[in-house]
């Protein structure tokens, strides 16, 4: 028989002011690796968990400028310098003319960059973590909260972090093996 390496302990809460309250605890007492589970978003958790602010907002600006500036840019090489036509005396760089396609492309790279950045910086997709073998964290969808303190953390110890989990309250609390 193989011996199982632990992951982290996970315990469970019955209310978004208690996993809140533990998130505050837990982010007071050291820890960094841990995350919590809602079944919907619980207003300033990101907070009570220590979290600084996403870099996604400033993707999705560098990215709309650059798709601002690529698509004014192309028309106006493409208009001035490199085909220039003279239609009618009117001129060949004309702003109002690329304002349209210069609006879509920004909104294009900038969607796309929110996709894509958002799937690259929450770490998606998953397709297996150990806690999906955990029958009570189905529940985590429905009405449960959970708390998980990973074990890469420098200050886990598996009974003194199971005592401190204790002790914020926790309803139950599942040792977390791969």
């Amino acid at each position: 028989m193989q011996n199982k390496k632990i992951i982290g302990l996970l315990a469970e809460y019955d209310s978004p002011k208690n996993v809140y309250h533990a998130c505050e605890q837990i982010r007071d007492a050291g820890f960094k690796k841990f995350d919590s589970y809602t079944p919907f978003a619980v207003h300033g958790l990101d907070k009570a968990m220590g979290l600084g602010p996403s870099y996604l907002p400033w993707l999705v600006l560098l990215a709309g400028i650059t798709g601002a500036i690529s698509a004014m840019g192309f028309m106006i090489w493409t208009s001035v310098y490199d085909y220039p036509l003279n239609i009618g005396g009117k001129p060949t760089w004309s702003i109002p003319a690329f304002i349209p396609i210069t609006f879509e492309v920004t909104v294009l790279l900038s969607g796309l960059t929110a996709v894509f950045g958002m799937f690259f910086l929450n770490g998606m997709p998953t397709y297996y973590d150990p806690l999906f073998n955990i029958e009570k964290f189905k529940k985590v969808t429905d009405d449960t909260f959970f708390v998980m303190i990973e074990s890469k953390d420098k200050l886990f110890n598996i009974d003194k972090t199971k005592l401190f989990l204790e002790n914020t309250k926790a309803k139950s609390i599942t040792v977390v093996e791969d």
